[in-house]
């Protein structure tokens, strides 16, 4: 039996094909009787999933959106890890999940799509400290939830990494191999003078981990990508000689500090120590010889910030949902780039 058209559920409620259109994706008005008898239609053809046509009955897409605002590193592994699992939390829950790279940078657009009735919320991802999304989001209406966080986060839905935890384990798994004079390789500078949140709070916690432990710490703000990796390590030699380890959060940056150890004749791990920040493993493995990283729970995050948001849809409007505020580490994925401090 061919599978239903659009143009059949036109035919069985006596209207036009357009009207149907309307009806179902809300971007004009049609009249209660006629919804009525659209939606009848649509239940006696099998038209629209069965998810579908309960949401369009109760006034919902059963679609959330994610607000993916493009990296000047661009999208990889880790941030696709991310997609992935909002992806399939939202599946599981009945929901699709729409992917979009707006960065939805206007209260016009924002009230566009709350208008439109194409989407239940948002999703925002790659958050920064003070994200005009936020208030943008919150002005037009439109729930939301956060794979990241803003400066306060206090009443809002977010799931984040624990900088401050990851940081702390980068520098005690250093030190306790010996090292005592660290480095640390952060994002661009574009990304800390825009406040983006994993730029900040991983320099702020590695400062502070570095202090606690009583190790000779430098850090470095480094462009994406292999020559600016090369040149900041040379330059962190020349400022600290006595360096033995780095921790690196800037996956293309990386393979410039890796070509900077071998062109003075230096090996990894027996002379440093490189170890990953918020890296993939399916990144790191790639390198030779492959990186030991702090690797993000990144679809478990993706998958949270969906389902918190999800969850306060369907909450009853007498018994909303407290926002929750989730910070989880990273896990320490071993590679081969670790070893002991060695003897000057």
């Amino acid at each position: 039996m061919a599978k239903p058209r659009m143009v059949d559920v036109a035919n069985r409620a006596n209207v036009a094909l357009a009207t149907v259109s309307y009806a179902l994706s809300g971007r004009r008005p049609v009249a209660a009787a006629t919804r009525r008898r659209i939606m009848r239609a649509v239940e006696e053809l099998g038209y629209a999933p069965n998810s579908l046509a309960r949401g369009l009955a109760s006034k919902r897409s059963n679609i959330v959106t994610l607000l993916l605002r493009n990296p000047e590193r661009g999208i990889g592994f880790t941030e696709m890890e991310f997609v992935t699992g909002a992806t399939q939390a939202a599946e599981a829950l009945g929901y699709q999940l729409l992917l979009s790279l707006n960065d939805m940078s206007s209260l016009r657009q924002a009230e566009a799509l709350a208008g439109s009735r194409l989407v239940d919320g948002a999703v925002i991802m790659e958050v920064h400290l003070d994200d005009e999304r936020v208030s943008i989001l919150e002005e037009a209406g439109i729930p939301f939830s956060m794979i990241g966080r803003p400066r306060d986060s206090a009443g809002r839905n977010c799931a984040d990494i624990d900088f401050d935890r990851t940081a702390h384990d980068a520098v005690q798994h250093l030190y306790e191999l010996g090292h005592q004079s660290i480095a640390f390789l952060n994002h661009s500078p574009s990304t800390l003078s825009s406040a983006y949140g994993p730029t900040v709070r991983a320099e702020q916690g590695f400062r502070a981990a570095a202090a606690e432990f009583g190790v000779r710490y430098k850090e470095r703000l480094c462009g994406d990508g292999p020559d600016s990796g090369l040149l900041e390590f040379r330059d962190l030699l020349r400022e600290a000689p006595d360096l033995t380890a780095v921790a690196v959060m800037n996956d293309r940056a990386a393979a410039g500090v890796l070509r900077a150890i071998t062109e003075i004749g230096a090996g990894v791990p027996e002379d440093y120590s490189i170890i990953a920040v918020a890296s993939s493993a399916r990144v790191t493995e790639m390198f030779q010889p492959r990186l030991t990283t702090l690797e993000p729970p990144a679809a478990e995050l993706g998958g949270l910030a969906v389902r918190l948001l999800i969850e306060s849809l369907q909450a009853p409007p007498d018994d909303p949902r407290e926002p929750v505020q989730a910070l989880l580490p990273c896990r320490l994925v071993l590679g081969a780039s670790l070893g002991p401090a060695r003897v000057a």
